[in-house]
């Protein structure tokens, strides 16, 4: 399977330090997290990236480069204008293969990329999103149990919702990492804003086209300060 990596944010919330480097080229336990991220990728089996890439995309090209020497082969697509998370993937979409596993740039999830990948090629749908569930005995001061609710998922693992800003009624969490197939992308417009979790998942939501990876692995946001610290204590 090939992995997307999102990698062209700004990083507001890590000023000062996102001045002068992009967010994933942050040291986290002695290398850029972004080597983290390649490194549980290739665990995995996924040696094949495409870094979508904006705000000093030069440095992170400059650092990994072809990947070779991190075991990885990986490849770019540099964003003319901030596109958002939608418009990215179709910035990159002659890149893509038909499926494609969709990361975060600032969030660490060691889950089993294997079996995610399996179930993706076994069940019927569009998009499967891994969903964080909170353990109800889990210590508060994991960085995930701190977050609110923002998926709404079925007893049959259908996603039923997705909201941001009202999390009443939902039951788990986007851990930062989803499958997706390439022909979602077919209806948008190249070049225009786009975000995947405002205009294109409650499409697919609608037809009953997501479906839910759940597990109880708790995620690491490094693009805050808090963030960051936890990563650095898991990773040390």
């Amino acid at each position: 399977m090939q992995a997307v990596i999102l990698a062209g944010g700004l990083g507001t919330r890590m000023r000062p330090i996102t001045e002068t480097i992009p967010k994933p080229m942050i040291t986290v336990a002695g290398k850029p997290f972004l080597q983290h991220q390649l490194e549980l990728l290739r665990g995995a089996g996924i040696a094949k990236v495409l870094l979508l890439v904006a705000y000093l995309g030069e440095q992170i090209r400059e650092y990994f480069g072809d990947g070779a020497k991190f075991g990885c082969k990986i490849s770019y697509s540099f964003e003319p204008a901030p596109l958002g998370t939608g418009g990215a993937l179709k910035n990159a979409e002659a890149q893509l293969q038909d499926d494609f596993v969709l990361v975060n740039g600032d969030t660490y999830l060691g889950i089993d990329y294997r079996a995610l990948g399996k179930e993706f090629a076994e069940v019927d749908c569009s998009a499967l999103i891994v969903a964080y569930e909170k353990a109800t005995a889990a210590p508060q001061d994991i960085p995930a149990n701190l977050l609110p609710n923002n998926l709404g998922v079925n007893l049959g693992g259908v996603v039923t919702a997705y909201r941001k800003r009202n999390p009443d009624g939902l039951s788990h969490i986007d851990a930062g990492v989803v499958v997706l197939k390439k022909e979602i992308m077919a209806g948008l417009r190249a070049g225009a804003k786009c975000s995947l979790e405002e205009e294109i998942y409650p499409s697919l939501i609608a037809k009953g086209e997501m479906r839910a990876w759940v597990t109880h692995e708790p995620f690491y946001d490094m693009g805050s300060p808090a963030g960051l610290a936890a990563l650095e204590e898991k990773l040390k």
